[in-house]
């Protein structure tokens, strides 16, 4: 019995040792943001301060403004797509939420909506835009709409593209990694490509349109000094509160755009949108997923600019 012991307590170190071999393999340093700005961050991005940060955004084109806004873990260059096709005739505002892109972390650490939503005010204030379209994706889309609520003097039209913030929606498997003890440590300096890649297959509805250029863009952004911690700040901070019941105090045009193939928010949620916001439209878009602005950014732009007209 001894001996059985001895070998399973040798098994087990040596999977320990595998185990913490494996992790250390995985590490990534952060990359401090000056060396992303040569990439990332070169005109037409400019910086301003606001709340104690070197905000990234870009402000392109002439026309009325519409404002985008991103998703957990991403950055503006997500409506690289829809800049393309929309800055002839339009001002496309958009920006680097904090704890992402090369904004990087608050130093308040707080990730709320509510904030983001005030940051959003406060960046508009910045810009002398005192009313916009506004257009936001996942995590982006929860702060558009509660923007919105708050302010909706303050917002022509809006765009929910696979938007968060409705309840009964499992967070994603990395959402949920995040949150668990000893694994959000890990997940802290634990990041290499080939998880980031797969991360993007997963959302995406069609693995081929997943490039090198994309995947090299999301890790870079997601080592960015002090974005990491963000994130786990964020993932395991104060609940955000649905918006189910406030989707009857909106009271403006608002087109729902949504990915058919959304892994992550499924596509019922989109018809629970459209349900609970009056007028409302709809258009969803076979074979896309949770980021359909970046899979398919001619016809999503070109919905959104039809509905947004002039």
């Amino acid at each position: 019995m001894r001996r059985i012991i001895r070998s399973l307590a040798a098994l087990a170190g040596a999977l320990l040792l595998i185990a913490g071999i494996a992790v250390a393999a995985m590490i990534r340093p952060d990359i401090p943001v000056d060396e992303l700005i040569p990439r990332y961050g070169a005109p037409p991005s400019q910086f301003m301060q606001l709340e104690g940060m070197r905000v990234h955004y870009r402000d392109e084109g002439k026309g009325p403004p519409l404002l985008l806004v991103h998703g957990t873990s991403s950055s503006l260059h997500t409506w690289d797509g829809w800049v393309r096709e929309l800055a002839g005739r339009r001002r496309i505002v958009r920006v680097d939420l904090p704890g992402f892109g090369l904004t990087g972390p608050a130093p308040d650490r707080d990730y709320r909506v509510e904030r983001y939503a005030r940051f959003i005010g406060g960046f508009l204030d910045r810009l002398g835009i005192a009313r916009a379209d506004i257009a936001g994706n996942s995590l982006g889309g929860r702060v558009a709409l509660t923007f919105t609520l708050a302010h909706p003097d303050r917002v022509r039209r809006l765009v929910l593209v696979d938007a968060a913030g409705l309840s009964g929606v499992p967070p994603p498997t990395i959402f949920r990694l995040a949150r668990t003890p000893v694994v959000n440590s890990i997940l802290r300096r634990a990041t290499p490509r080939f998880l980031i890649r797969r991360n993007l297959e997963e959302v995406y509805g069609d693995d081929s349109r997943v490039t090198d250029a994309l995947v090299d863009r999301y890790h870079a952004m997601v080592r960015r000094a002090g974005n990491r911690d963000a994130l786990v700040d964020r993932l395991t901070g104060p609940e955000d509160p649905v918006l189910d019941d406030r989707l009857g105090d909106v009271d403006l045009p608002v087109l729902i755009e949504w990915g058919g193939d959304d892994p992550w928010i499924p596509v019922a949620c989109a018809h629970r949108f459209q349900r609970g916001i009056g007028g409302s439209q709809l258009r969803i878009y076979p074979g896309a997923g949770h980021t359909p602005m970046e899979e398919l950014p001619a016809p999503t732009a070109r919905d959104a600019d039809a509905f947004l007209g002039r």
